[in-house]
């Protein structure tokens, strides 16, 4: 079984994969474990300004402080994951990328604490769900 991870450092995260790492049915067996975690895109002007090569090292940066410690946790539970960074808005590239890469689940977590519209899973779960192809657990 291939499971995204989408990651982003919250306490939400860390409650997802604290579930995950609980649960003997994702833990043993021949599950593949990939960390996604998405940046929001730097504005035009200021990747103008400060250049390709300074925008590529924010962004390495600025991943590694949230998937680092997701694959030094998930280590030390025996499991292996693959971490992968993208840039863009975050609910439509998780969902992207779960197609594309043909995953047969998604785990996130969710705060549950948005606008009216979003009572139950916060606005990236609900875009995630809205535009997502791939079965996906959320972690509350």
């Amino acid at each position: 079984m291939k499971v995204l991870l989408a990651v982003d450092g919250s306490n939400y995260t860390k409650k997802m994969l604290a579930y995950l790492t609980t649960h003997e049915d994702f833990i043993s067996g021949a599950a593949e474990f990939t960390a996604l975690t998405v940046m929001p895109a730097l504005p035009p002007r200021a990747r103008a300004a400060v250049g390709k090569e300074a925008v590529d090292s924010y962004y390495a940066e600025e991943s590694a402080k949230i998937l680092d410690p997701v694959v030094k946790f998930l280590g030390r539970h025996g499991m292996q994951v693959k971490a992968v960074s993208k840039v863009g808005q975050a609910g439509e590239t998780i969902a992207k990328f779960a197609g594309a890469g043909q995953f047969d689940l998604l785990m996130m977590g969710s705060h549950g604490n948005s606008a009216l519209g979003n009572l139950v899973m916060g606005s990236v779960a609900t875009k995630v769900l809205a535009g997502c192809e791939v079965p996906v657990l959320l972690v509350r």
